[in-house]
């Protein structure tokens, strides 16, 4: 996915569902940060993201542009709605969202997770697949282990030994 397809995504969120801002908390939220961010990190054609003020319309999201609906198979790409509890997020993670907000996205603002916050989420899900993501974002230099691990301390405390656990996987894999 590319930003282009982010924003005509965001744009068609936000007139399905009436909501003004989406947030986008899969990997492609790192396309707000980095547009341009290499093609192992922003490979997948999928955008996950739900409506902040009526998170229960991820499901029109979901129904109308999602995998396998006519949006997909027009364009290639699609969202997945999905709700806020989705993902395990330091709990500042509001406040260093990446504004989205073009000529593009037609009045939506995509509120998008920080490069740090996006680790976070993806070390602490524990997939192998979200540990080498990580480790590719360490790699191109889009965040640094200082950076993920100063969010720790708005992680529960199982939750903060956990990201210390992978992100040391990654670390060593790197």
């Amino acid at each position: 996915m590319n930003i282009k397809q982010l924003e005509h995504i965001l744009r068609a969120s936000g007139s399905i569902t009436g909501c003004r801002e989406i947030v986008v908390i899969g990997s492609q939220s790192l396309l707000a940060s980095f547009p341009d961010a290499p093609d192992a990190l922003i490979g997948s054609m999928e955008a996950d993201c739900y409506p902040v003020d009526n998170p229960s319309r991820a499901d029109l999201i979901d129904g109308s542009i999602g995998e396998l609906s006519p949006f997909h198979e027009t364009f290639g790409y699609y969202a997945h709605g999905i709700g806020p509890e989705t993902a395990t997020l330091p709990t500042g993670w509001r406040r260093r969202v990446v504004r989205l907000e073009t000529e593009n996205t037609g009045g939506t603002v995509g509120l998008c997770l920080s490069p740090a916050d996006l680790a976070v989420s993806k070390l602490l899900a524990g997939r192998e697949k979200d540990i080498e993501f990580v480790r590719s974002m360490l790699g191109a230099a889009i965040v640094d282990a200082a950076a993920i691990r100063g969010l720790a301390t708005e992680l529960k405390p199982e939750q903060a030994s956990r990201l210390e656990m992978t992100l040391t996987v990654s670390l060593r894999r790197a």
